[in-house]
């Protein structure tokens, strides 16, 4: 009997996470399967955020640490916002979480209410709506294709709201496209958002640093809506601290302090020593993440190349993260064996069983017509995952 809560029964298991798992059951079974389905850097801690954490164990740094975060991590967000982004926040507007994931997930539960609309670009990360069902709140999907470079227009956006909209959910560099709005693009964007006094804007820059066009734009840079925008980002991805879990959100110091009470009555503050790792890594050299940023982008001229050798996958150019996000339905209705594939979800599952490569169909993404590959590995995975998906594909008929 399924005595779970409705607010759970309404959520769908994460997509990226269960492709995983199968990746990682093929593998445990003898199968050299490539992943590509999760977005997690390859590389290493740096070592100066490893030695800072070191020192927080033997300086005992064990003790609860406030539901905030630190006060000389907040600092040091706040230094690093006004440093490299231009926007001036104090450390109480700033909120650190256990990863940029609770960090979107506390905004959200912060401000939607039953029956307020959130608008989600597509292709979406796969968390969004879900995190909105949540809050008993309606995801309100607006599609941009590949035409359109995966990025939404004024004039869709204008469209989409409606008396019940309450937030956009905007992703910068973009999980799962890598497309990058530039400045003009979210000035126009901005310009329809202050049309709408009541609408806030949740966003999403965890992959600011691995962009390939130069300096990254924030949406909270235009003063007309900067008190309605609340910017998440952290360590994971510009510092390969994925598994330590800092996140955070800096916004109204209204919202900051609501976002607090929810978790002080949830997690309470994050890791302590994550913390103290995390500080160092905004105060320390940059010159890792530039490093990573250039591997990045090296991989991504990689895999673009050989994408655009494998006949019937359109393939765009993405100008940060560290994704390539196909289009594959030229192979709908298509057959190997007495394997047809329906949709991308069915491609992905041929491409893991019959090519050994693990990636995501567009589904879950809100984009049914592509898939998605993380490039966050070798250059020599790349390659051979490039072979294999494409003798993979040429036995569908």
């Amino acid at each position: 009997m399924n005595q779970l809560s409705d607010r759970l029964n309404r959520l769908t298991p994460s997509a990226t996470l269960a492709m995983s798992q199968k990746s990682s059951e093929l593998k445990a079974q003898g199968v050299d399967v490539i992943n590509m389905s999760v977005g997690e850097p390859d590389f290493n801690t740096p070592e100066a955020i490893k030695e800072a954490a070191k020192k927080a164990i033997d300086e005992n740094y064990s003790k609860y640490s406030p539901v905030a975060g630190y006060p000389a991590l907040r600092n040091a967000i706040a230094s690093k916002l006004k440093n490299e982004n231009d926007l001036k926040y104090t450390a109480n507007q700033i909120t650190v979480a256990n990863g940029a994931k609770q960090s979107v997930c506390n905004t959200v539960m912060c401000l939607v209410n039953e029956g307020d609309e959130v608008i989600i670009p597509a292709p979406y990360w796969v968390s969004y709506p879900q995190m909105v069902k949540l809050a008993d709140g309606t995801p309100i999907t607006i599609y941009a294709g590949i035409d359109q470079d995966f990025k939404i227009t004024p004039a869709q956006l204008e469209a989409a709201i409606t008396p019940k909209t309450k937030a956009l959910i905007l992703c910068s560099p973009s999980n799962p496209t890598g497309s990058v709005y530039s400045k003009n693009e979210l000035e126009d964007l901005a310009k329809v958002i202050a049309k709408h006094p009541d609408m806030f804007v949740i966003a999403d820059e965890i992959y600011e640093h691995i962009n390939y066009i130069g300096k990254h734009e924030s949406i909270a840079q235009f003063k007309e809506i900067k008190d309605r925008v609340i910017i998440i980002n952290g360590v994971s991805k510009a510092y390969a601290m994925t598994g330590w879990r800092i996140g955070f959100a800096a916004g109204p110091e209204w919202i900051i302090k609501g976002i607090n009470k929810l978790q002080g009555q949830y997690t309470s503050g994050p890791s302590s020593v994550s913390q103290k790792a995390a500080e160092a890594a905004y105060t320390g050299s940059q010159q890792c993440v530039e490093d990573m940023r250039k591997a990045f982008e090296r991989r991504r001229d990689l895999i673009v190349k050989l994408a655009k050798e494998i006949p019937g996958l359109e393939v765009n150019v993405p100008q940060g993260a560290f994704y390539l996000f196909p289009k594959c339905d030229s192979f709908y209705g298509k057959s190997y064996g007495d394997r047809k594939i329906n949709n991308s979800n069915d491609l992905a599952m041929f491409l893991l069983e019959v090519g050994h490569v693990a990636t995501v169909g567009g589904d879950s993404f809100g984009a049914p017509d592509c898939f998605r590959m993380s490039y966050a590995t070798s250059d020599e995975n790349i390659e051979e995952a490039m072979k294999r998906i494409k003798r993979a594909l040429s036995l569908l008929k």
